[in-house]
């Protein structure tokens, strides 16, 4: 998670296992500064930066290191937004909240995800159950039969979600990896209110605070079925 002057961006890497001639380091956040271009060609321009920086690597390889992306940008008159994959954004304006974020991840091959979801985290079914969905979802990752992530090919940058909203409707804003909006959109046990309330108060370590102090309530998935116990939380407050 990152903030610079009128930009808050979020980078959340996606799970790696390393093949035959796959790429041998972790996720490496990509940016683009230039606020003259959209924010979709500089994440485009950024990923290609980024893949050139590795030619000894076969970038081909469906273990690629791969990131979520989200983008709040602040211009003269807007706010300009890029989502791609579901880390979100969620937007506050005078009594209501407006989420943005890509769930089409979640479309893809739910026959697994259900498999996943019937076994008990730790458990030796739920580890076989995962890594199968997540070497199937590696084949069909940035293609149009399947979803789009930050990885290796540029073009992935143009399936974002992207928008604007006027600077005058918006009170605040949060950037945020989906191991935090979970307290919200999978656990239910608070509302968006309830969310920038805690952010006002105690900031984003202390809406990081209450999503772990959930998720021991539930230790091995048995109430809210996931992928593990608690998943990256990262979050991004801005208030206007």
């Amino acid at each position: 998670m990152g903030e610079h002057p009128g930009q808050a961006a979020g980078v959340e890497g996606l799970a790696v296992e390393v093949g035959p001639g796959g790429v041998v380091e972790g996720v490496e956040p990509v940016e683009d500064g230039d606020g003259g271009k959209s924010l979709s060609d500089g994440l485009s321009e950024a990923i290609e930066r980024v893949a050139t920086r590795h030619p000894e690597c076969d970038l081909s390889n469906p273990g690629t290191p791969s990131a979520t992306v989200a983008v709040l940008r602040q211009g003269d008159t807007a706010f300009e937004y890029l989502v791609l994959a579901d880390s979100p954004i969620v937007l506050e304006r005078v009594g209501d909240y407006e989420v943005i974020t890509d769930l089409r991840v979640d479309d893809v091959l739910p026959e697994l995800q259900a498999e996943v979801a019937g076994h008990e985290t730790h458990t030796p079914g739920h580890r076989e159950a995962l890594q199968h969905l997540v070497r199937a979802q590696r084949e069909v990752r940035n293609t149009p039969e399947g979803y789009w992530v930050a990885a290796s090919a540029p073009v992935a940058a143009h399936h974002a979600l992207t928008g604007a909203i006027p600077i005058g409707e918006l009170q605040a804003a949060a950037v945020m990896s989906d191991g935090v909006s979970r307290l919200v959109t999978e656990y239910r046990m608070a509302d968006w209110a309830e969310v920038f309330k805690v952010l006002r108060a105690d900031g984003p370590h202390g809406l990081i605070a209450s999503v772990r102090k959930i998720e021991a309530t539930d230790p091995t998935g048995r109430r809210w079925p996931r992928y593990k116990s608690g998943d990256d939380a990262t979050v991004a407050f801005c208030q206007w």
